[in-house]
């Protein structure tokens, strides 16, 4: 159990690293929900081939499966307020999260709740 995450939650991964083009450390951390049906990554906008300065969270559903999806769910300038909206993510999906079957549900509740409203 990680102290930073809800406790259904693990970190997976965790790195800082320097890109060749800035000076400016970057981080990437992901989050696997303890059913392993969903995992959630907070990383540079840019990794996902944006051209968009700071970091994006995005959901993968049965990661490392053939059927596994990906959705952005938000995109942000810092990255503590990426990890904050993630953390936020996570207490919502797990909040709803029954199982299986509810997958796309609590993916729903959680996305609709911490997305950026237009």
């Amino acid at each position: 159990m990680d102290a930073d995450v809800p406790f259904e939650w693990t970190t997976e991964d965790r790195r800082t690293y320097t890109p060749a083009d800035t000076d400016r450390d970057m981080q990437y951390h992901t989050y696997r929900h303890e059913s392993g049906d969903i995992r959630l990554k907070v990383a540079p906008a840019s990794l996902d081939g944006e051209d968009h300065p700071g970091y994006a969270l995005t959901a993968t559903t049965y990661p490392g499966l053939d059927l596994s999806e990906t959705i952005r769910v938000r995109t942000v300038l810092t990255f503590e307020r990426c990890t904050r909206i993630a953390t936020q993510f996570m207490d919502l999906f797990s909040a709803s999260y029954d199982g299986p079957g509810s997958l796309e549900d609590a993916l729903e509740y959680a996305y609709q709740r911490t997305r950026e409203h237009r």
